[in-house]
């Protein structure tokens, strides 16, 4: 049987699972590839930590340039992660003609455009399932299976961390603090969960999506960002009572001239199908012209499912090798020559629905006042809600907003924070209404 051999850099979470996938499923494997894949390399700069996998004399070892330059080694994958060594590796495989499969969503979506350009010049494949989605083959079913779509909106829950603290939050009352304590103790965030929690790692993968989906340059700059840590369990419960659920969603539709793309906490209905993804889980939604819509779910995150996802590239560019069929699916979905500069619309010029809340103080006229200044710039009430009891002395009232301009309503809630009926800034989180507009 035909060998082929792979170098692993970097044996950390992921790379261990890939690590095992190889060796423990070596058969499996081989018998629907038609070649062995051999774990040739494995770089790590640990060489001390035991990982639970028995590696042949000589494997494992510390210096990841000697993986990338050895003339024995068919595919790099790289698992190391970050934006300084990982680019310089990646490109460093490319150039010697070596195809690569990774999982580092911050380096494709912060340089991405400088890579796949290296990539498609050398003729090479770069794969790179794992970076989005985990096991959900989202960038497969992109790349491959809706080729015959145009493709009109994505929607999803990409980030497990941000998923696992709002189904706390909502099934059990947690506060913020108390639910992103427990996702760190079992593993689901990491000791500065900074770029969960802001949405910053969610923004990544929606920045491939979106290229892959429109034939665009990545354009993270570009992406509207705002995360989960200013939602509270008052915000929640009274989603509930509207009949709603709070998540962290990425959104990308195509407008024609533009596409919107933006993270942010959305309120959903019930009957969203988004709507009971709990947990750690990852999903995402798919509007094709052909297809219609289509969901994929699955663990988003995790050793074995990411690790799932990187074999099954690395089995891809296999296949592609034994047949010499290297290139024959773009990289990014499109020929390079027709990726193009597509605008992002800024988030101040779309128009949503809004749900809005007050810390109002318990005074006459507080209601018209507040309503006055929505209607003043052109924002209609749908619903109101006042509780009657108190918050540190105010009173909280809610209101959801017919659909309205962004521009606007941040606007009025200025005006309305710079009034002395109200305490604290005013809460605004966007709506998804019963159309499927968010």
């Amino acid at each position: 049987m035909k060998e082929i051999n792979i170098g692993l850099l970097g044996c950390g979470t992921v790379g261990t699972g890939v690590a095992k996938i190889l060796i423990e499923n070596k058969n499996l494997i081989s018998s629907r590839v038609g070649a062995a894949l051999n774990l040739r390399r494995v770089a790590d700069i640990d060489l001390e930590t035991e990982r639970g996998i028995q590696f042949d004399d000589g494997v494992l070892i510390n210096d990841a340039y000697q993986v990338v330059d050895d003339p024995e080694i068919d595919i790099i994958l790289e698992m190391i992660g970050g934006q300084g060594i990982a680019k310089e590796l990646i490109l460093r495989a490319i150039d010697k003609g070596k195809p690569v499969v990774t999982a580092n969503k911050a380096l494709l979506a912060c340089q991405g455009n400088e890579i796949f350009k290296a990539a498609a010049a050398k003729g090479v494949d770069l794969a790179f399932e794992a970076s989005v989605g985990g096991c959900m083959p989202i960038i497969k079913s992109l790349r491959e299976s809706l080729v015959a779509n145009h493709i009109k909106s994505i929607t999803g829950i990409l980030n497990g961390t941000c998923n696992y603290i709002l189904s706390k939050n909502t099934e059990e009352g947690s506060s913020f603090e108390e639910a992103l304590s427990e996702a760190q103790s079992n593993g689901y965030a990491e000791a500065d969960p900074t770029l969960d929690i802001e949405g910053i790692d969610t923004a990544h993968k929606l920045a491939i999506l979106t290229s892959l989906a429109y034939g665009m340059q990545i354009n993270l700059n570009d992406i509207y960002i705002e995360g989960i840590s200013k939602i509270t369990p008052l915000d929640i419960e009274f989603a509930k009572e509207f009949g709603y659920r709070i998540k962290l969603l990425a959104i990308s539709k195509n407008m024609g001239s533009a596409i919107e793309a933006r993270v942010h906490p959305t309120m959903i209905p019930f009957d969203n199908p988004l709507a009971v993804v709990n947990g750690p889980l990852n999903a995402v939604t798919i509007l094709g012209d052909a297809v219609g819509d289509m969901m994929l779910y699955g663990y988003g995150a995790g050793m074995m499912p990411t690790a799932s996802a990187v074999v099954g590239d690395t089995v891809d560019i296999a296949r592609n090798l034994l047949t010499g069929a290297s290139g024959r699916v773009p990289l990014l979905s499109y020929q390079m020559d027709k990726i193009r500069e597509i605008p992002v619309i800024p988030i101040d010029e779309i128009s949503m629905h809004y749900y809005f809340r007050f810390a109002a103080r318990d005074r006459p006229g507080v209601l018209s006042k507040i309503a006055g200044i929505l209607g003043d710039n052109d924002i209609s009430i749908q619903s109101v809600q006042q509780k009657g009891r108190q918050i540190k002395g105010s009173v909280p009232v809610v209101m959801l907003a017919h659909i309205a301009k962004e521009a606007a309503v941040k606007k009025a809630l200025l005006d309305i924070s710079e009034l002395d009926i109200v305490d604290d800034k005013p809460v605004l989180i966007r709506i998804e209404d019963d159309k499927g507009r968010y």
